[in-house]
């Protein structure tokens, strides 16, 4: 006979556990402490050190049950390459519809039972039905483009958005704080807090999904508050760096976390008043962040990102039919119909320099090329993009911009949190950290389905 379990996966990127005991503790989060205290409480153990510690890496290892070693998806963008069974995947076989929202570097590996929606950041996968497509090309565009001063989406883009959101869920709560977030923006300010706006319209639409097809699996994805902590930990706590603020940037970031964090505890009553008595709620952030002050020395880390990809490839001589595709901070794809044309292209590209550095990180893969710009310190106004073996230059800032005013200030930790809420709401904490390759054969646990056989992890323990 066929479980009657559901279970909402709720994916909090990067939530630290310390700054989630701070805000409990203060009576900040009352949802969180309400979740913590109704639920069974592990920390994760990433199980990986950088360059291996990145969110793109560790949301596969939760799906999949498997270790960076054994699934090699190393950036993000490219979880298509991996042809494995994701959690969803074991659910819709056994029959159950299943609802996956926006989970980073996600990928079905075939016609699923329900509702498909990738990540922002994907450029390999299509929504499944097609009719996410307006979603999906909307909010692509305002991720992938947040930092620059136009978003490249025409009036159709935008009638095609509202009218799907119309139909899907959007709540009066949503659009009041949109208008309230246009006027807040007339002074110039504010523009960080949109990530908030797509949270909402994010939930209100996997509301709508969700009580039309009633998943037995689904999962809903945020960011938002992983991007506050990277880039304004500085301003929350100013004393740990030795760069400091201005008195400027202060006024306008150093509630930015806390907004997060409570913007998060928003949606996770939200989350726990649609969960009901009916589902088992699971909240999980696969790792966590600290403070970055490895860079302090240097200046702080700064991102550099290109403004004009093909006046980029044009400086180094790219001529082959291409298609750019950015994707997080840096770094970009450049695809060709050739492995060979790819190969030129990286050559040519790993020619470009400032001064005596080279001024891309290019890796090739198979017909395509995925690159980012190399330096992670301050450059100078007057640095300058050179073709080596050319009398090619122009200025550096004509094709690059600076992603953010201040220093990076946030960096991934190994740490991260799992709460699995049962019917019962018993409480437990276990002490003992457990690893990201147990989340995906609990989820199939709880749901009295299988593990895939490659799934070498063990359910955890829930016994009340």
């Amino acid at each position: 006979m066929m479980s009657q379990e559901s279970v909402i996966f709720v994916e909090f990127n990067e939530l630290s556990p310390v700054l989630v005991e701070q805000y409990i503790r203060e009576g900040q989060l009352p949802n969180f402490r309400r979740l913590y205290e109704e639920s069974h409480v592990y920390t994760t153990d990433a199980g990986e050190q950088a360059p291996y510690l990145n969110p793109w890496i560790q949301w596969v290892t939760v799906h999949t049950g498997l270790t960076y070693a054994e699934h090699q998806i190393f950036h993000l963008g490219e979880a298509h390459k991996l042809k494995v069974k994701r959690t969803w995947d074991v659910v819709s076989d056994a029959g159950m519809p299943v609802w996956v929202c926006g989970t980073m570097n996600s990928y079905h590996v075939s016609k699923l039972n329900g509702y498909f929606l990738p990540d922002p950041w994907a450029t390999e996968i299509v929504p499944q039905p097609e009719s996410l497509d307006p979603y999906f090309r909307f909010v692509r565009m305002n991720v992938l483009e947040h930092s620059n001063d136009h978003v490249p989406l025409v009036w159709r883009d935008y009638a095609k958005f509202f009218g799907f959101m119309t139909t899907h869920g959007l709540s009066g709560s949503t659009v009041r704080a949109g208008m309230r977030q246009v006027l807040s923006e007339r002074n110039g300010r504010n523009r960080w807090k949109r990530a908030v706006i797509l949270d909402k319209l994010q939930f209100d639409m996997f509301r709508s999904v969700y009580r039309k097809i009633k998943p037995r699996l689904s999962t809903f994805f945020s960011n938002s508050t992983a991007h506050f902590q990277h880039y304004y930990w500085r301003h929350m706590n100013p004393q740990a760096f030795a760069i400091k603020p201005t008195s400027q940037e202060l006024e306008e970031y150093k509630t930015a976390i806390l907004v997060g964090y409570q913007e998060m505890d928003k949606l996770l009553g939200a989350f726990l008043e649609l969960a009901g008595d009916h589902a088992t709620m699971v909240f999980c952030t696969a790792l966590s962040q600290q403070p970055c002050l490895i860079y302090e020395d240097q200046g702080g880390k700064v991102v550099y990102r290109p403004n004009d990809f093909e006046a980029l490839l044009n400086l180094a001589g790219v001529t082959r039919p291409h298609s750019v595709a950015p994707v997080m901070a840096e770094e970009f794809h450049v695809r060709f119909e050739k492995e060979a044309d790819a190969a030129d292209a990286a050559e040519r590209l790993r020619a470009l320099s400032v001064g005596q550095h080279s001024a891309l990180r290019v890796e090739v893969r198979d017909a395509g090329i995925f690159a980012g710009c190399a330096f992670k310190t301050q450059l100078p106004q007057e640095a300058t993009l050179c073709l080596k073996g050319s009398d090619r230059a122009v200025p550096f800032f004509d094709i690059f911009y600076r992603l953010y005013d201040t220093p990076k200030s946030g960096m991934h930790h190994p740490d991260g949190m799992l709460w699995i809420r049962k019917a019962d709401r018993s409480h437990r904490v276990y002490d003992a950290k457990v690893s990201l390759t147990s989340i995906a054969p609990t989820i199939l646990d709880l749901l009295s389905v299988p593990r895939a056989e490659f799934m070498r992890g063990l359910p955890l323990p829930l016994a009340a």
